[in-house]
This record gives structure tokens, sequence and C-alpha cells, in this order.
């Protein structure tokens, strides 16, 4: 059986992500990943919704790291250098930085979730982590599946609800088979500003065609 380029590609880029998780250098360098579909609608890793719902899923030491790497990103205008060892005790989870150490598997867990990625020299990680997905719902204990539901609206100020309604008209649009511009062209009748429907319609246009890649 074949594998097509881009399984390829995709496969090279998880190999070379493991790599550099099992061989973190001795001072790390962690940048800003911006994230322009994200960060409208994310929440501050050290906001209750990420305490309350993203711990279950991603365990305390990843949502300690990423809370930590947030504040020392906000203190220094987007990249911070810290050794990597200090990180470690930092958080309470050894000094060791091998492969099988605690803080090693910590950092894997976050490229793994998407919550940071590499790019040379520097861990990117996100300032902004999405609300939950489906799949990841399904995580949770029930009570908390539930809380969520009820409370989600309350998570979100007005303008973010406003996002969220564009972005699932937007893909709503797609699915009907408008493309991005008719799509931008139907939020705006409905009464979307220009600026927002553009990136509602791009949004859509991101979920729609990760969908089909991962359809095929």
């Amino acid at each position: 059986m074949m594998t097509s380029p881009s399984s390829d590609s995709r496969s090279r880029e998880r190999e070379e992500e493991e790599a550099r998780a099992t061989s973190l250098p001795t001072v790390l360098t962690v940048s800003d990943w911006r994230d322009p579909v994200i960060d409208p609608i994310g929440h501050d890793p050290r906001s209750a919704y990420v305490e309350r719902f993203w711990l279950p899923v991603l365990g305390p030491s990843t949502v300690w790291l990423l809370r930590r790497l947030a504040s020392l990103l906000e203190h220094s205008r987007g990249v911070a250098v810290i050794e990597t060892a200090q990180l470690a005790r930092e958080l309470g989870i050894g000094e060791r930085i091998g492969p099988s150490a605690p803080f090693c598997r910590t950092v894997k867990r976050c490229v793994d979730f998407q919550m940071a990625r590499w790019e040379e020299p520097a861990l990117a990680v996100r300032r902004r982590l999405p609300p939950l997905a489906q799949r990841q719902l399904r995580r949770l204990p029930d009570s908390l599946r539930q809380e969520h539901e009820s409370a989600l609206s309350t998570w979100l100020p007005v303008d973010e609800r406003l996002v969220r309604h564009g972005r699932r008209l937007a893909v709503s649009l797609l699915d009907y088979g408008e493309d991005q511009a008719a799509a931008e062209s139907q939020l705006v009748r409905w009464g979307f500003d220009r600026t927002l429907a553009r990136q509602c319609a791009d949004f859509a246009g991101i979920v729609v065609a990760r969908r089909r890649a991962g359809a095929a």
C-alpha cells in the first residue's frame, strides 16, 4: 500500500517532534504560539476554565507547566529563556531532563495535545487554550460534562459568543457547498462586521480542510 506524500510529511513531523521532546536542551527557549483561529476564543492557562475542565484531560503537571510558561512569557514580551532543570524543580517534578524523566514526559504531553510545538530553536506555547472538543469532553466525568454544558456561555464574553456563533454559521455554509467568499458575504448580509465575517470564513475553511484531510 502506497503512502501519500502528505502522510509521509506528517509522519516525519511527528518523528521530529518526538525526537526533540526526548532530548531537551539544558536551557529552554520558550516563545508565543500565535494562532488566529484559537486565540480569539481560547482560555488563559491560568483561568478557571482550564483548571476546571482541561485539568482532568491534560493532567496536573501539564497544566502547571502551561501556567508557568504563560507567566514567563507575559513578563518577557513573548520570548523567555530558562534553565530546563530549574523549571522542572519549580514544578516539583525533579530536575532530570533525560528521555524518561517526568519533565520530559510533561513537555511531550504538551506537544501531543497541541498545546505546544517545536519552532527551532524554541518551544512555542499556546497562551490561549482552546475550548474542549467533543472527544475531550467525553473523557470528563458526567458531572463535569454537565457543568461544562450549562456554564459554557458564562465562560465567554459577549463578543466571543458572537465569534463562536459566526464560526458555526460559516462552517455550516461550507458544509452546504458554499465557498469561503460566499460564506463571508452571507455573514455580512446577516449583519456581521466584514472583518469578523472574513475571520469566521477563514476559520471555517481551516476546519473543513482538516476534516477532509482526516477523512482521506
